[in-house]
């Protein structure tokens, strides 16, 4: 879209990325990298370690050193206790870096905390992957009012599909404002797929599972949304369990670290033969993953995005999705988190061959790989 303000001539804008899960890390790396690669941009990093172990395999991959690392986790902390120490945490830190704009991604704590110590401060904030609505602000839970907040905030919002850029101007954001880019996780996708085909070394963890399960039809699962805490978490169990006990399937489960998800698995699914419960993947394991398996069962946002771009089904165990381009596209299909339709809905796709190639094949509306690069040039010409 239109509307780039100019900055002063040979001026140099000190950017600050601000993240701090692995699914930001994922699609802020391509940012990250871009914004260091653009004249006119000093590009800072400060992470607040949401997810301490995952969010490092992310910066190790992706060969980022963070200038700042607040470490705001505490075991069982309270969701207010850890907004607390965010707004505090980056409030100090933007009082001592002093940026001229920070970029948040998508909607997190950490996102809502950053724009809201940034305004405290009048730091522009720029929203990376901005525009998604899922109508409802509790599902996802508490995600949905997070972006919300950020999107009022924000003067910059780059809106990874058309769908969101119409959501930002049916909340009254100036179009000038707002910058179709595509999602950069496709970047950070295509990215780790060349090193993956370069160095196929890197995502070796997962060889013995593959000889393992060589001749079966592999089903990816990741689950760790809130809203499924509690009995939405057992109902997706048991549906697992049902899809492992067909001889020609076997699932591949990367276990969240969170004991409401964890204690619910092991409860419901350890010692079944086809279910491989594993722990949290890197980045490149988890692209390799995405390639070995023949369609995601997930209730994570950003797997929405990402095996489509592979050719892989995609079975949502929400009510609602944030992504509605890829149910709108046929990529993918909410399911909820009722066991018999999670279960005929995947034997549907793994008996019907025409229902599989039709989500299989299906366009991708979630980009091209160049969001990061287009999301730089914007942030090195704006006031």
């Amino acid at each position: 879209m239109a509307g780039l303000m100019t900055s002063p001539a040979n001026s140099t804008k000190r950017i600050m990325t601000v993240f701090g899960t692995r699914p930001e890390a994922i699609k802020m790396f391509p940012v990250v990298h871009a914004l260091r690669a653009q004249s006119g941009i000093e590009a800072r990093v400060c992470v607040t370690a949401q997810h301490r172990d995952l969010l490092d395999q992310v910066l190790d991959i992706a060969q980022i050193v963070p200038d700042v690392d607040l470490d705001v986790m505490q075991p069982n902390q309270t969701l207010d206790a850890l907004l607390a120490r965010l707004v505090t945490g980056l409030g100090e830190t933007f009082d001592r870096e002093k940026p001229d704009r920070i970029l948040v991604h998508g909607d997190t704590l950490t996102t809502m905390a950053g724009t809201i110590a940034a305004y405290f401060r009048k730091i522009p904030v720029g929203h990376v992957e901005a525009g998604l609505r899922s109508g409802d602000i509790y599902q996802p839970w508490p995600e949905e009012v997070n972006r919300r907040v950020t999107g009022v905030v924000a003067d910059l919002h780059f809106a990874p599909t058309e769908a969101a850029a119409d959501a930002l101007m049916a909340e009254n954001v100036d179009p000038a404002r707002i910058h179709v880019t595509g999602n950069t996780v496709i970047d950070a996708l295509l990215a780790t797929q060349a090193q993956l085909q370069a160095r196929p070394e890197i995502a070796a963890g997962l060889d013995d599972l593959a000889t393992r399960f060589a001749g079966r039809r592999i089903v990816a699962v990741t689950s760790h949304r809130r809203e499924n805490f509690g009995e939405g978490m057992r109902n997706i169990a048991r549906a697992i369990a049902q899809i492992a006990a067909r001889p020609d399937v076997a699932v591949i489960f990367p276990v969240h670290p969170n004991p409401n998800v964890r204690s619910v698995m092991d409860a419901e699914l350890a010692g079944l033969s086809n279910v491989a419960m594993i722990d949290p993947l890197d980045y490149p394991h988890f692209v390799r993953l995405l390639d070995m398996c023949e369609l995601v069962l997930t209730d994570s946002g950003g797997v929405q995005e990402e095996a489509p771009s592979l050719g892989k089904p995609v079975l949502v165990m929400r009510e609602t999705t944030e992504r509605p381009e890829g149910v709108a596209a046929g990529t993918a299909r909410l399911v909820g988190t009722d066991p018999a339709q999670i279960v005929n809905e995947i034997f549907s796709l793994l008996d019907d061959k025409a229902a599989y190639s039709a989500m299989s094949r299906a366009h991708n509306p979630f980009g091209d790989g160049k969001a990061a690069q287009r999301i730089a040039r914007v942030i090195a010409d704006a006031g």
